[in-house]
């Protein structure tokens, strides 16, 4: 009863918030957000909010655009969602958390990544989803106790992943609509998206795409087939014409990381209506990967470097996977941030390392989080003293190796059971080549610190 009355009182207040927005949104912001300061008696999040009013009220800045276009442009209740369900929800939540870690003795993630299906309609270069037999799948069933688990734990963000998760796209509205105190995503290759989708994903508010692009044409149509960049830029205009929030989801290699670092394609992504973008970088996971297409020390040192550019530059909000190891303190996978559930059923740490010791259907929430793989990762991770080296996979493959072997977790891809050794193998070269060259960035990071502090 409690939590339902903080909910409604939530949902009014924001509506309110909304409504006085679009009047005058500069000066009203302002206004808000020194109400909220001065609410803030613990001073846990003075600071952000500051961080916050001055971005938004500076009207020559690009951040300033970026606020503005959320009220403009966006369906009133998607914006909502967006308010309630992902940034307060996000903050509120935080102590219900850590509270069950402590009670429970490991970490309870601020998000769950579900596979709804193995199957996928396209065949891209290099990923493992190719080589599924396309046949497993996670019914609406499971996927709600999951969720509904997951809320009594303080998780209310989820994103599907696959596999192409929309093949499934009626039981994630479905899952949406029931479960509209949480908050969704996906990465999807696009090709399902239509306006009839985009019109179910306005009404229920709480689900933003994040759309697979690798680049221009050339550069997306080599991984993922020709004619795919095309209905990948028509989804994006659907959805930003329906007033629905989305995002873009790329991931640089050796073929593609100058393009992806350029001025012209984040400009571009912004143009079509992305308000954010998630960058990974390629992990050569599965036996039909390819090593080839690992980004070079350089090409990783230049992402490092124009996606901080294009923070201060562009009204985007960017997510760069491996280099915010600096502000996450090393990998986030295993729980300490987030997990991956495939379609099979296994819980895994992340996406990228299909190895595990629990399967969903046979095990709890906690029980799988409490797994001895991931209570390796909790008492190693970081895996390095450098940030800039977070994965134990592509940057720490003997931290790997290891975990799995003293864990006794199992492969999950059931098309080949690659080894841990054989994956760990393909990534030895990689993260010696880029050990000097984090660490050269490292140093570098902490003079500019330092001479920050001594100008203060």
């Amino acid at each position: 009863m409690k939590n339902l009355i903080r909910q409604r009182l939530g949902n009014f207040i924001t509506n309110m918030v909304i409504d006085y927005l679009r009047g005058e949104p500069y000066e009203r912001f302002e206004k808000i957000i020194r109400f909220a300061t001065f609410l803030d008696f613990k001073k846990k999040h003075t600071r952000m909010l500051e961080t916050a009013l001055r971005k938004a009220t500076d009207r020559e800045s690009r951040w300033s655009e970026y606020y503005l276009s959320f009220i403009r442009d966006l369906d009133k209740k998607v914006f909502k969602k967006f308010l309630n369900n992902l940034v307060l929800k996000s903050i509120l939540t935080n102590s219900q958390r850590i509270r069950n870690r402590e009670k429970f003795g490991f970490p309870i993630p601020w998000a769950i990544l579900l596979d709804p299906t193995s199957a996928c309609n396209l065949k891209c270069t290099g990923c493992w989803a190719a080589e599924y037999g396309k046949t497993t799948s996670l019914n609406f069933e499971i996927l709600d106790s999951i969720i509904l688990e997951a809320k009594a734990l303080g998780v209310f963000f989820f994103l599907f992943s696959g596999g192409e998760p929309l093949i499934r796209k009626v039981d994630i509205i479905k899952l949406c609509e029931k479960h509209q105190d949480c908050y969704f995503s996906c990465f999807t290759n696009g090709t399902f998206i239509d306006n009839d989708l985009a019109r179910e994903i306005r009404r229920v508010g709480n689900f933003a795409p994040a759309l697979s692009i690798e680049g221009f044409e050339n550069e997306t149509d080599f991984r993922r087939g020709n004619g795919t960049y095309k209905k990948v830029i028509e989804a994006m205009d659907i959805l930003r014409d329906n007033g629905v929030l989305f995002g873009a989801s790329t991931c640089y290699h050796r073929k593609n990381s100058e393009n992806l670092a350029s001025d012209e394609f984040v400009e571009f992504m912004i143009e079509k209506g992305c308000r954010f973008a998630w960058y990974f970088t390629y992990i050569p996971t599965g036996t039909s990967a390819l090593p080839e297409l690992i980004a070079t020390p350089d090409q990783r040192k230049l992402m490092y470097h124009r996606l901080r550019e294009m923070r201060k530059e562009k009204p985007l909000f960017i997510v760069d996977f491996w280099n915010d190891g600096e502000i996450t303190n090393g990998c986030i996978a295993a729980g300490k941030r987030f997990f991956h559930i495939n379609s099979n059923g296994d819980v895994e740490p992340c996406a990228f390392i299909h190895f595990s010791g629990a399967n969903i259907k046979d095990v709890s929430l906690k029980q799988a989080l409490s797994q001895p793989l991931f209570m390796e990762y909790q008492k190693r991770q970081p895996f390095n003293h450098n940030m800039l080296q977070p994965c134990p996979c592509l940057d720490n493959p003997k931290h790997l190796r290891e975990m799995v072997n003293i864990s006794h977790a199992k492969s999950t891809q059931s098309h080949d059971r690659e080894s841990v050794e054989e994956l760990t193998r393909k990534c030895e070269d990689a993260a010696k080549a880029w050990a000097p060259v984090a660490e050269e960035l490292r140093l570098e990071r902490a003079g500019e610190i330092i001479h920050s502090e001594q100008a203060v």
